[in-house]
């Protein structure tokens, strides 16, 4: 399960976001969305645990849970839409 996480401190580390996911599972892969000029975090990014019942912990546990001084918001992220 793809999951999006939101409203994370710009100091936040790849590696520090998926610790946080890992004490509910396997974590397939973790990544921060980068500003295309600077490289400093946008403050969101994806995680991607293949257990849906380890994500569903996870997204239950973590949403609104303050990190690094952020409130972060954890969801289910949605396919993107081609037009």
């Amino acid at each position: 399960m793809k999951i999006l996480v939101r409203n994370l401190a710009r100091s936040t580390t790849e590696s520090e976001l998926k610790d946080l996911f890992q004490a509910f599972g396997n974590v397939q892969s973790c990544q921060l969305v980068l500003d295309s000029v600077t490289g400093d975090s946008k403050g969101f990014g994806f995680v991607d645990m293949p257990k849906a019942g380890e994500a569903k912990v996870a997204l239950k546990t973590l949403n609104n849970k303050d990190v690094a001084g952020n409130k972060i918001r954890v969801k289910k992220a949605e396919n993107k839409k081609t037009l």
